[in-house]
């Protein structure tokens, strides 16, 4: 297996992070989302991979198979980790793709280590700017929903990491749709390899962290690419207003789309991707 230690990166306390590194060409980085790992990529690695593009994934620390660390879990030590990880790798011309709270992850990785080794950014299903209701964010979702999936993931993290595929997360709970058990299973495994404390700490990290200067000071080109039926991360706080704050920044709506977009409609995500990529 390939790991790194952050102890020679930017965040110096040890933990391993897992990443796969497959191919050869500009290297397109992808961030998982929340409680998942690389594997989650499946579906763009190898078509990107086929497309010529160096593909590399890493599992965010105390998820899948990255250290379960008892502490880091916040989006300052995220982006150190994967600064960590491109320095490792010597990566120029990067493009980085985050999915949910990995594109909280890229957003303020490029705005806390600078994009020197940045050429474009793309964003799916994300949680920037801010998912929690604030006085400056009255469209957020209240504290207390995030405070209710806290309490679920400490009682019965098993069953909870089969609803949420099993409902909101693909869209499988909306009157006609067609459940892929593989797909919910595939969800649910990847959660259980992780961390149970990384990922209840993950939930403050993903819905309370501000990205909202982060946003206005990336220079680089971004791809906002958002569901319009996504019951996680809302779209109206979100996709539009990450758009609207970055100063190269392009929506893309998709209408129906779930959360879950880039396993369930891979085709369009990976052509709008390339397409972006290329353009």
């Amino acid at each position: 297996m390939s790991t790194i230690t952050t102890k020679d990166g930017t965040t110096k306390d040890g933990t391993e992070i897992f990443y796969k590194d497959w191919g050869s060409g500009q290297p397109i980085v992808f961030s998982h989302g929340w409680p998942l790992s690389a594997d989650d990529w499946d579906a763009q690695m190898l078509f990107f991979l086929s497309k010529g593009f160096r593909v590399i994934a890493h599992d965010r620390r105390g998820h899948g198979r990255s250290t379960q660390t008892a502490d880091g879990h916040d989006m300052d030590h995220y982006a150190d980790d994967l600064a960590a990880l491109t320095e490792h790798l010597d990566l120029k011309n990067a493009i980085h793709v985050g999915h949910s709270t990995g594109g909280g992850e890229v957003v303020h990785y490029i705005a806390r280590h600078g994009d020197s080794r940045v050429a474009k950014a793309a964003i799916i299903a994300a949680v920037p700017p801010l998912m929690v209701k604030t006085e400056a964010n009255p469209g957020g979702l209240p504290k207390e929903v995030f405070d209710g999936l806290q309490a679920q993931l400490a009682a019965n993290r098993a069953q909870f990491y089969y609803d949420i595929p099993a409902g909101p997360f693909y869209g499988y709970n909306r009157p006609g749709a067609k459940p892929d058990q593989g797909v919910i299973w595939n969800w649910w495994r990847q959660g259980m390899m992780g961390g149970a404390k990384a990922h209840y700490d993950g939930i403050v990290a993903f819905s309370q962290t501000d990205f909202t200067e982060d946003l206005k000071t990336i220079s680089v080109p971004v791809l906002v690419m958002h569901g319009d039926d996504d019951q996680i991360v809302p779209y109206a706080d979100s996709g539009p207003l990450s758009a609207k704050l970055l100063k190269n920044g392009t929506l893309k709506t998709y209408p129906g789309f779930p959360h879950g977009m880039p396993t369930v409609h891979a085709d369009t995500i990976n052509a709008d991707l390339l397409a972006f990529i290329q353009g």
